[in-house]
């Protein structure tokens, strides 16, 4: 039975250059100094990332090249106005856990995610949310067995390396106003003929929280200090 990979599943095989440079960030918390939060996405490409590894190769490598999906279908759920990065980062992992493959083809899955995005696209790293969307083909399987997953999200809290960081360096956050914020979870997923199962999920996102102004995300992020 084909499942929708977990967001966890060859974590690190398909992070993109800003990506792979936010770990760094997040994981090696000396580093950051007076920029150091804001230089998670502010780097360049590595010449060195091999995409061939990645099994999601077609996915939009930028918000603007993601589809549109046709008004009012999808199950993807809207990005709610929030200014809390804890309760923001709460629902982006709700929405990026559960879909509905009866309902929702996975151009509209890629649209739906991709409206949660930051527009500034100096931060943005599409590639780190569209590269966990299984391929045309896989959700073309997951559909024909009518696989939908919902998800209960425990509990939300900042990483130890991320609170150090901003202890060490207070006016660092007010570049970008970036946030990593750890989210923990269990995804329940059904299938046709009474099929499904349950699953632990955890994820560390970068949710950008400017002030006065909706929340977004910019990033999933790797496993950091709890």
């Amino acid at each position: 039975m084909p499942r929708f990979p977990s967001p966890l599943s060859g974590f690190g095989a398909t992070w993109s250059a800003k990506g792979r440079i936010l770990a760094g960030v997040l994981v090696l918390t000396v580093l950051l100094a007076v920029a150091g939060i804001t230089s998670w996405a502010t780097s360049s490409g590595d010449p060195d990332h091999d995409d061939s590894t990645s099994s999601t190769a077609s996915t939009p490598s930028s918000p603007q090249d993601a589809p549109r999906p046709a008004p009012g279908s999808g199950s993807v759920p809207k990005p709610p106005h929030l200014a809390d990065p804890l309760a923001y980062a709460k629902a982006a992992a709700v929405m990026l856990w559960s879909y509905d493959a009866r309902s929702t083809s996975r151009d509209q899955q890629l649209a739906g995610m991709n409206a949660w995005m930051t527009k500034e696209t100096k931060y943005t790293d599409w590639s780190s949310l569209s590269a966990q969307i299984p391929d045309p083909v896989l959700w073309s399987r997951m559909a024909d067995n009518a696989q939908y997953a919902t998800t209960k999200i425990t509990e939300a809290h900042y990483p130890s390396a991320f609170k150090q960081a901003l202890a060490d360096s207070p006016s660092a956050i007010t570049e970008a106003y970036i946030y990593a914020v750890t989210v923990t979870g269990k995804q329940q997923i059904t299938w046709k003929k009474g099929g499904g199962g349950a699953e632990d999920r955890s994820v560390t996102l970068a949710v950008q929280c400017r002030p006065s102004q909706d929340c977004s995300l910019v990033s999933i992020a790797p496993r950091v200090a709890p």
